[in-house]
């Protein structure tokens, strides 16, 4: 298995998004966690993981437990804004466009096309308080502690599965049943355990849900994995991963499972747009159906372009908040600064020189985090929907080559491409469109059809992004939404069905 991107939480829910670890309850009540995000900046070794809870359950102190592969000290943990996670989810989600017919009668000076595109703007030492209890007799080592917002972070290692489940237990968690043997591949392939927990007393609870900060930290490992498996303890049914991963020039899958891209392109009825949700929901089901333990790429796109938008796309800024300050110092080595004679100099003058010398490096470092900047980023979002009998490994990702698709480009001159093809960039997005024929009069001699744009009236219809599809309701039928066929679903369109033409697109 190569990489391990250890990862976001997960979850004792029976109908939410899943991650690599579980929430253990203080109360010992039942938590339920109904959805997770999950955003991975992948630079050589370095990982920054950033991830969003939403906790549902009584308001006591609780904690996530989440394997990591190294020890994590305070600097490489902070709080975030959920605000970004909503951008991130909206630019990548499946979204719906509508266009209008154009005039068949109107015809304009011929111009080239030009394609508009949007631009981005330019360890603390070990102690033990009382809050665990102590894990010498159980094989069990606090590497690291430390507070971040209203987490109370411990980082933990074990010799034995068992040894940990029971320091667990007898630190006043109710630990699902069957953790044990789930403890078990993470304790042998040397891995931490990254415990988190929340001080209910800083934490604004509304409606029975606390309103938790995010949590990002990053570290360094060969290895580009998401553990999953710990969130399957409790699952009772299906549970949607989608995790988001950005990458300077590269696009990421599966290495473990097989993958496939979502169809693409389909024309819906006019109804499909009150029910966009379940329109989704029954096209990724049906996509799976034909394809078991398959992870579905639905975006794979420059992060600080999009066609369309449904909102502005990713500046360097938001990169920043999601690790571009660390990603790039592991893979770059400032040059060493010789200084000849400095053990010539008395104590206090060495002191002086080598804080002088720090500062040049760090001025060095910034100076290269600026000459990267935040181009050329990839930003995939991959989704999985699985249970305990359909996920035997933890998720692991490689590199991937550029794939284009969902854009409303012709193939032949007359009908849009299908599907995701082999290209020198990605721009591939789940992308589905529901068209307004022309229903003025056409008083021409020779009209042009089937030429698509916006609202008759010069107004404008932003595309509608399909979010939180895990919740929506499923089994709807999908004939009843596609006006067009999806072939590689063995689905008939409306007109299909009806005997009538298909619709062609036309510039």
């Amino acid at each position: 298995m190569k990489t391990l991107l250890s990862g976001a939480v997960a979850l004792l829910s029976s109908s939410a998004s899943a991650f690599c670890g579980f929430y253990v309850s203080g109360g010992g009540a039942e938590l339920f966690n109904n959805a997770t995000q999950v955003v991975l900046m992948r630079n050589g070794t370095r990982t920054v993981l950033s991830m969003q809870n939403n906790y549902q359950g009584p308001p006591e102190d609780f904690a996530m437990v989440v394997p990591v592969p190294v020890v994590l000290q305070k600097e490489n943990v902070k709080t975030l804004n959920k605000a970004i996670f909503d951008k991130v989810d909206k630019l990548s989600a499946p979204r719906l466009v509508e266009y209008w017919e154009q005039d068949p009668c109107y015809s304009e000076p011929e111009r080239k096309y030009e394609r508009k595109r949007l631009s981005m703007k330019s360890m603390m030492a070990p102690e033990d308080d009382g809050a665990f209890a102590l894990g010498r007799d159980y094989g069990v080592k606090i590497e690291a502690k430390f507070e971040v917002g209203e987490y109370e972070i411990v980082i933990l290692s074990a010799k034995d599965a068992l040894g940990l489940e029971r320091y667990l237990k007898d630190s006043k968690y109710k630990i699902p049943s069957g953790a044990e043997p789930l403890f078990r591949p993470y304790i042998q392939q040397g891995m931490k355990f990254f415990v988190a927990r929340v001080n209910a007393g800083k934490v604004t609870f509304a409606d029975g849900q606390a309103r938790l900060s995010p949590l990002r930290f990053h570290y360094d490992s060969e290895k580009f994995e998401l553990p999953v498996r710990l969130g399957l303890i409790n699952a009772k049914d299906k549970q949607d991963l989608i995790v988001h991963v950005l990458a300077r020039n590269q696009r990421y899958e599966a290495a473990n499972y097989a993958n496939t891209t979502i169809p693409t392109n389909l024309d819906l009825v006019p109804s499909a747009k009150n029910e966009f949700g379940p329109f989704y929901a029954s096209l990724f089901d049906k996509t799976l159906a034909r394809r078991a333990n398959t992870v579905v790429t639905e975006y794979a796109w420059d992060s600080n372009t999009c066609d369309p938008c449904p909102i502005p796309a990713l500046d360097e800024a938001d990169l920043t908040v999601l690790g571009l300050d660390v990603l790039d110092s592991a893979s770059f080595v400032a040059p060493e600064i010789e200084v000849k004679n400095l053990d010539k100099l008395d104590a206090q003058d060495q002191q002086l020189v080598t804080q002088h010398l720090d500062v040049i490096q760090q001025r060095v470092r910034q100076r290269h985090r600026v000459a990267q900047g935040g181009w050329g980023f990839v930003l995939t979002r991959l989704h999985a929907r699985y249970d305990k009998t359909s996920l035997g490994e933890d998720l692991v990702f490689r590199a991937a080559p550029p794939i284009a698709g969902g854009r409303e480009f012709l193939t032949n001159g007359t009908a849009l491409e299908q599907g995701s093809v082999p290209s020198g960039r990605n721009q591939f997005q789940g992308r589905y469109a529901i068209r307004y024929p022309w229903t003025g009069p056409i008083a021409c001699k020779n009209p042009i059809r089937g030429r698509w744009g916006g609202p008759p009236n010069g107004g404008s219809a932003p595309p509608l992004a399909a979010q939180d599809t895990a919740f929506a309701p499923r089994g709807k039928d999908l004939g009843a939404f596609a006006e067009s066929p999806v072939p590689e679903l063995g689905v008939r369109g409306k007109k299909e069905r009806a005997g009538q033409p298909l619709n062609l697109v036309k510039r």
